[in-house]
């Protein structure tokens, strides 16, 4: 890091002492790469809040495939937001139940949308968008 900017931090020794616990638990072998990671994590949740930023993300949905038309009606979502969902893994968790991860890309607010659209789905018994980035903004 040639760039490198060295700064001071005061804060309580307490809090210190607790984050000193955290990132050790972490495997972090050093206070300022801790530190590093916690300002990418709030830059990459600043990219989310520009809804119209192009972002990237999974979407983790589990349901039983028993259910009438489920299948059929998250395959045509599917299919219907096919330029955002760039991938897809199925996985059979037992003889009633699948669990589908969507990889997805595009603006923040139509990743959201699709989201909300797959997990609100009559059938769907869980799921989850996990939000990240592009890294092209993240040093």
């Amino acid at each position: 890091m040639s760039d490198a900017i060295r700064f001071g931090i005061s804060m309580n020794k307490e809090l210190l002492k607790d984050f000193d616990k955290l990132i050790s638990k972490a495997g972090y072998t050093n206070r300022s790469e801790a530190i590093r990671d916690l300002i990418r994590e709030r830059l990459v949740k600043q990219e989310w809040k520009l809804a119209n930023q192009e972002t990237v993300g999974t979407i983790t949905i589990v349901y039983s495939h028993e259910v009438r038309e489920l299948t059929e009606t998250l395959t045509a979502l599917q299919h219907k937001y096919h330029k955002q969902i760039i991938s897809t893994m199925h996985i059979h968790l037992d003889k009633h139940n699948c669990l589908e991860v969507l990889v997805v890309k595009g603006k923040g607010n139509a990743i959201k949308n699709i989201a909300e659209r797959l997990l609100s789905t009559k059938g769907v018994k869980h799921g989850k968008l996990t939000t990240t980035t592009t890294g092209k903004k993240v040093r």
